[in-house]
């Protein structure tokens, strides 16, 4: 994904709305990485690259599946943290 294309845009608009909706700021978040302000700050601008190792520590952070982040209809609006650890902890269906 192209770091300029309307996809990785999306993702760092989900991104931060995970955060936001959890009620953290940047710098509370940073604290529980271990990282500072900036890193947050940088991840969240797309100024730095967000590796899947990282997506699960902010996920797990913000109480979301790292789905939330990526998938089109994982996180819309209407869908907030609790909603959506509900809906990642419901069995998978056999196909």
């Amino acid at each position: 994904m192209a770091r300029n294309s309307s996809e990785y845009a999306t993702f760092l608009r989900r991104l931060r709305r995970a955060r936001e909706d959890a009620g953290l700021s940047q710098t509370e978040v940073a604290r529980r990485l271990g990282k500072p302000q900036s890193y947050v700050s940088k991840c969240e601008s797309g100024e730095r690259r967000v590796d899947v190792i990282e997506l699960l520590a902010f996920g797990r952070i913000y109480g979301v599946p790292i789905g939330a982040f990526i998938e089109e209809r994982a996180y819309p609006r209407e869908l907030g943290p609790e909603r959506l650890r509900r809906v990642a902890e419901r069995p998978r269906r056999r196909t």
